[in-house]
């Protein structure tokens, strides 16, 4: 069975997507990959859907969960993207790490049409780069120690 990394955010609509794609893309066969939101809203923002699809990695097929649909799963790696779901963020079965990397929420952009699709795109852009960084290390047999917030045996 292959580790499963499992994204939180809140709501489970834009950056755990964007997170989740970007990994599964760049980590390939070697991790499952997984996003959940501790109060999800339902539906993965189509704006995640756009930008995403604009670097060629379709997340069109993915949607909304509730992070209690892992408790019953061993789950190697929490990484939260956001404040809120890094303090509702349980402890996993088998769980060895936790790492909180947050970024800009999207959805809460402003402007006109173009403005709020440069705001996803900036942190796509933000959450493709640590992602693929992260990808790297674990294809090197690393783990990426950065922002480490909780070790799972704490």
């Amino acid at each position: 069975m292959k580790p499963l990394v499992l994204i939180l955010c809140t709501g489970n609509s834009c950056r755990s997507h964007l997170a989740e794609g970007s990994l599964r893309a760049a980590a390939g066969d070697l991790i499952e990959v997984a996003s959940a939101g501790s109060k999800p809203a339902g539906y993965v923002h189509p704006k995640s859907i756009e930008v995403m699809k604009e670097i060629g990695i379709d997340i069109s097929g993915h949607h909304s969960k509730h992070l209690e649909e892992f408790l019953n799963r061993p789950v190697d790696t929490v990484i939260t993207v956001c404040g809120n779901a890094d303090q509702a963020c349980p402890i996993f079965p088998g769980q060895l790490y936790r790492f909180h990397w947050g970024f800009d929420d999207p959805a809460h952009a402003t402007g006109s049409e173009e403005e709020v699709l440069n705001e996803f795109r900036r942190v796509r852009d933000q959450i493709k780069l640590v992602f693929e960084a992260y990808a790297t290390g674990l294809k090197r047999g690393t783990t990426l120690k950065t922002n480490v917030e909780t070790p799972a045996t704490v």
